[in-house]
């Protein structure tokens, strides 16, 4: 077995046990959110990331990180199972854990995850007009899990599986560019 597919089958592995996890406590949609929520987060601090992907930092210093941070503002199981993410040394991989977390919930449900990358938070009716308009392309339920990215520059680029939708304003001017040479 390959390195890729070691670590992909590690990621199913920890996104698979999330979701017993959410299941056991009945509150799986409320668990995924958190813990996508907390991965894009966390994601977005690069020098936190480092602090807890450092094996010289000791587990008891990287929980207290992950109790600071998320405590009341996530459900105490949420903190538990992102500091247990981050203690088994999987902080690198926490936003693919919470990217297939999200998707195994979704298929459960017999729905798809859409990720949405915008250069800002969308308020809930942007959410759901986009929520909408996907569920009538794909014909499908539709999750909508948006990620703050500033790095999109105007519009937003979503991903729902294999499929990318670039509606980004960089993406435009890209276009037009070729087509003008």
């Amino acid at each position: 077995m390959d390195h890729a597919t070691a670590v992909a089958d590690r990621i199913d592995g920890y996104a698979a046990a999330m979701l017993s996890i959410a299941r056991a406590e009945g509150e799986q949609e409320e668990l995924v959110y958190e813990i996508h929520a907390a991965s894009t987060a966390l994601a977005s601090h690069g020098e936190l990331v480092e602090t807890l992907k450092d094996p010289r930092v000791p587990a008891e210093r990287k929980q207290a990180i992950v109790d600071d941070l998320l405590a009341g503002r996530a459900r105490p199981v949420t903190v538990a199972a992102i500091g247990f993410l981050v203690s088994s040394g999987q902080s690198k991989h926490l936003g693919a854990i919470a990217a297939r977390l999200a998707e195994m919930s979704a298929e459960t449900e017999g729905e798809l995850v859409a990720e949405v990358r915008a250069p800002m938070e969308l308020d809930a009716d942007q959410v759901e007009r986009l929520r909408l308009a996907l569920e009538q392309a794909t014909n499908r339920r539709v999750q909508v899990k948006v990620i703050v990215d500033p790095s999109v520059i105007g519009g937003v680029v979503t991903k729902v599986g294999d499929t990318v939708l670039d509606g980004s304003i960089q993406s435009r001017f890209v276009e037009l560019r070729e087509h003008w040479g």
